[in-house]
């Protein structure tokens, strides 16, 4: 099943994420529509023509009316919208959402469904240090890459369709893993690459090295500019993995810091080596 014009999409939680995911399909001709807190983010939305409709209120007609439903929120807020909420989906509604954990979400989502809603899990990998709508811009996904994550119970179609958001939306590649191989990358690949950055900026307190520091101090502390709400709970909701790759990175940082100790230059290239042609890896072209 592929995304089509006719399809009514229904984005519940209008903020960075749900408003340029509300922007990209609104300026391919989908007719978007939006429930979210604030009435400043419904006026924002609708002057700036990303979605057709909006409002603060869950209104029954507009969710039943919903082909899809696209859940932009905080996974807490995700279960506990469900849970107030969720009754009034109606059979043949395709879930998605953008959370940043499955493997403690999916199972609470699915038990909350009524009968003939299918939730098909994703993951955008785009974002921005800053928030809301008003910051909204779909050139996040361009470059950017997209996660499917199905279990056994989802439909080629429902999975089909969530490939095509993702195209739709202008991701540069769109793969598919499971709910445990999508926490183990997102553990270390986003979750950990965040601690890093928190500890860089949390192990000095000098306020003279704005005025030394080259780029690759800003580059590295980019993301330390952190949603601590969001991003303490992706933390402790992945506890168990993050935990690991934690470790790996403090034994990895260890066998760094004693090529330094131990004048060791052989094993401190080799490292450096490693990294370099690791990290090729990751340039876009």
């Amino acid at each position: 099943m592929r995304l089509e014009k006719h399809h009514n999409i229904l984005i519940v939680g209008l903020g960075l994420l749900g408003g340029s995911y509300a922007m990209a399909l609104s300026r391919r001709g989908y007719p978007v529509s939006a429930i979210t807190l604030e009435q400043s983010s419904v006026d924002y939305a609708m002057n700036k023509g990303l979605i057709r409709y909006g409002t603060t209120e869950v209104e029954p007609d507009l969710i039943a009316k919903a082909d899809l439903i696209i859940f932009a929120l905080y996974p807490h807020t995700f279960i506990e919208w469900m849970e107030q909420h969720g009754h009034l989906l109606t059979s043949g509604t395709i879930v998605t959402d953008v959370t940043g954990v499955k493997g403690s979400i999916i199972p609470r989502v699915k038990a909350l469904l009524p009968d003939g809603v299918e939730y098909i899990a994703a993951h955008p990998m785009a974002g921005r240090e800053v928030g809301g709508v008003e910051n909204a811009d779909d050139r996040i996904f361009y470059g950017a890459n997209y996660l499917v994550v199905p279990t056994e119970d989802n439909t080629p179609d429902a999975i089909e369709l969530c490939e095509d958001l993702g195209w739709t939306l202008g991701f540069r590649t769109v793969s598919q893993l499971s709910p445990e191989r999508h926490d183990e990358m997102i553990g270390f690949l986003s979750q950990l690459t965040h601690c890093i950055a928190v500890s860089l900026m949390c192990a000095k307190d000098d306020p003279e090295l704005v005025r030394y520091t080259g780029d690759s101090f800003r580059d590295l502390t980019r993301i330390a500019r952190i949603n601590d709400a969001m991003w303490s709970e992706l933390f402790l909701e992945n506890r168990e993995v993050l935990l690991g790759e934690m470790d790996r990175f403090r034994d990895t940082f260890e066998r760094l810091y004693a090529t330094v100790r131990d004048g060791d230059r052989d094993q401190m290239r080799e490292m450096m080596r490693i990294s370099t042609a690791r990290r090729a890896l990751f340039d876009k072209p």
